[in-house]
């Protein structure tokens, strides 16, 4: 795990510039920095080293491949790079290797096979960038999910690239234009969608695309070395035929093996353990393959609805790891907003970001590495809105959607706060619906999305936060996303299967995994995904809905692999999500600091957003009229990001 910077054209203060972009995001490779620059052409590549593999100066970056061709800077790991030896030693192609590091792998497979089929060939996390200096071409990649984050934009003529934004704003032609159309997107989904950045010229790579440029070559595009809708539609052709034993056991295979290749690491490694399903069956496979004590890290909350570490307690008990644990106080958790802005680099509105930041936190102390159960949700349909929106759906297309439309506007007629009284009167009648926190403001937002036409779309706009975006930020238009174009989203077999497939390309790399990746570097700490195993992945997508979801039990196969380490009684309990009070929070605590980042003379004077709206939000929010903490912290997080810069 590294941080990699650098552009094409750099100009005669190249080095300061390199060694400026790179000092931004030191936190991502405490370890080592390094810098190469071609003074013929200008091309300049950085690099900031977290020493994982090969943790001699042999496995220092960038490095030259062994006949001089390519330059490599590379962030990430290639879990199967002593296989790719192997391959290329078969083939008379290995060179004399330096060291053990999979930089040097990839190297000599871009000699041996060239860029795209190497890419093609690895199994692992990465950005890379390859200087070609035969052909004066610089490639970009970004890995099949998108663990690894890459920028890039045009800064003049030179191209310009790093690992996060933070380091493109110490080029000396950048240029700090907020997009507000990407402002918008913030405010729908928490996060800004890909391609698009918080700045008007910068993008971000979209996951298993590569770049190819010359100097100067503007016209270049992405193009995909691996296409998560081609593999959908073979996944589609091919499906699983076996019985669902075989499923289970095909399933503990492949997962054993990915944890096994993950686990490769010349420092301390861990794991997070939540006690829930995925990170769970994590660490049983890493504990059925190591030779002693796996280390286990969670944290707990005082908070009783917000705390599973009593559970990740127990699992770790059973498995025998040597776990560990901390208890976060609210002043904790507080502790870290400030850090927000220029720990995320663009505004990013997840606020389960908090405790994250704090495992990751607390994990760094003991290891360098450290393993989770990230994307078990979007690969065996773990989300319980994924079975509700269809179970809803399935209700609604039977009424006809200009009645819908009726009934909806006639339940927002109510105010929020009505509705919760009234439903606290009827919840002997209706005990699911009425016995829930902030049912009113449940039932509101339902009630909005009554006229949806089909089931992809209920979805989309019961996950979105403000649905209104573009008349939220001033001048803003929507801008061209995955999730919007419908056309371009991939063709499954049953709406579930939709859901998970469009989760998995937007709302896992644009969300999750960016919230992992940058509170984990910010304290130098390397996570691995062991279902992002493209093989996993791929073998998930061939299984049978009936596989996943079974009798109103989600995940049903990996729950099987799971049992087979640790007892079902220790792992049945309703989901919980990994989340704070922030809605309490926002009313007491942070009222002060929220009041300051949304007060009317400020939001005027930067001409962001509309201030009418924004204050009635949160004046309805303060009242407890209404429950907007999502809302309001997609709103925050900007504030916060702006005063920052």
């Amino acid at each position: 795990m590294c941080g990699i910077a650098g552009a094409l054209s750099l100009g005669a203060n190249g080095d300061a510039t390199l060694h400026a972009m790179i000092g931004r995001i030191r936190h991502r490779g405490p370890d080592d920095v390094g810098i190469w620059r071609d003074p013929d052409t200008g091309v300049g590549l950085a690099h900031a080293r977290l020493s994982i593999l090969d943790l001699s100066p042999a496995g220092h970056q960038p490095m030259a491949s062994a006949r001089g061709r390519y330059v490599l800077v590379f962030n990430g790991e290639i879990y199967n790079h002593l296989e790719l030896r192997r391959d290329l030693a078969a083939a008379g192609a290995a060179p004399a290797w330096r060291g053990h590091a999979d930089t040097e792998t990839l190297l000599a497979g871009f000699e041996s096979w060239g860029i795209e089929a190497t890419l093609q060939r690895s199994v692992g996390m990465f950005a890379v960038a390859v200087w070609d200096r035969t052909e004066r071409r610089l490639t970009l990649a970004r890995d099949r999910v998108g663990e690894k984050p890459l920028y890039y934009g045009w800064m003049g003529n030179s191209l310009v690239f790093a690992s996060e934004l933070a380091a493109m704003r110490a080029h000396p032609g950048f240029r700090a234009e907020i997009d507000r159309d990407a402002v918008a997107l913030l405010m729908r989904h928490n996060y800004i969608a890909a391609p698009w950045t918080i700045y008007r010229d910068v993008r971000k790579l979209v996951p298993g695309t590569m770049l190819t440029v010359g100097a100067g070559d503007r016209a270049a595009e992405p193009r995909a070395y691996w296409d998560p809708r081609s593999a959908f539609a073979a996944a589609t052709r091919d499906r699983f035929r076996g019985s669902p034993e075989d499923a289970v056991h095909q399933l503990d295979a492949l997962l054993s093996d990915a944890v096994r290749g993950q686990m490769l690491a010349d420092v301390p490694l861990g794991a997070f353990l939540s006690g829930g399903v995925d990170s769970s069956t994590i660490v049983a496979l890493m504990q059925k393959a190591a030779s002693g004590p796996v280390r286990t890290f969670s944290i707990g909350f005082h908070e009783p609805r917000f705390d599973e570490a009593v559970h990740a307690r127990a699992v770790a008990k059973h498995l025998g790891t040597e776990h560990t644990e901390l208890y976060v106080t609210a002043e904790q958790a507080l502790d870290v907003i400030p850090r927000l802005p220029t720990m995320y680099s663009e505004p990013f509105a997840d606020s389960s970001q908090i405790p994250t930041y704090l495992v990751c936190a607390m994990t760094r102390q003991h290891v360098t590495v450290a393993l989770s159960g990230d994307a078990g949700d979007e690969l065996f349909a773990g989300y319980n809105r994924y079975q509700l929106t269809t179970d809803w759906w399935r209700g609604l297309a039977r009424v006809p959607r200009p009645l819908r439309r009726v009934i909806g506007s006639a339940l927002t007629r109510w105010p929020a706060a009505r509705w919760n009284r009234v439903l606290r009167l009827l919840q002997p009648l209706i005990p699911p619906l009425a016995g829930q926190a902030n049912a009113g403001d449940k039932l509101i937002k339902a009630a909005g999305v009554l006229d949806a036409q089909d089931v992809v779309e209920l979805y989309q706009r019961l996950n979105t936060h403000w649905e209104d975006a573009e008349s939220v930020v001033l001048g803003a238009r929507p801008l061209p996303t995955l999730i919007a174009d419908r056309a371009a989203h991939p063709k499954t077999t049953d709406a579930i299967s939709d859901m998970m497939a469009l989760d998995l390309m937007t709302y896992l790399p644009d969300d999750i995994l960016v919230k992992v990746d940058r509170a984990a570097m910010a304290v130098s700490l390397e996570t691995r995904v062991p279902m992002l195993d493209h093989r996993v992945v791929e073998f998930a997508w061939r299984l049978p809905l009936s596989h996943k979801l079974r009798d109103g039990t989600s995940k049903w196969a990996l729950r099987q692999v799971l049992y087979r380490y640790v007892p079902r009684e220790l792992i049945e309990r309703p989901k919980a999500g990994f989340a704070i009070p922030v809605a309490e929070w926002l009313r007491g605590p942070l009222r002060d600091w929220a009041e300051a980042q949304l007060a009317p003379e400020r939001l005027r004077r930067e001409g962001i957003f509309d201030v009418a709206a924004i204050r009635r939000k949160w004046e309805e929010h303060v009242r407890g009229e209404r429950d907007w903490q999502h809302r309001l912290w997609c709103v925050l997080m900007f504030q916060a990001w702006v005063e920052a810069q």
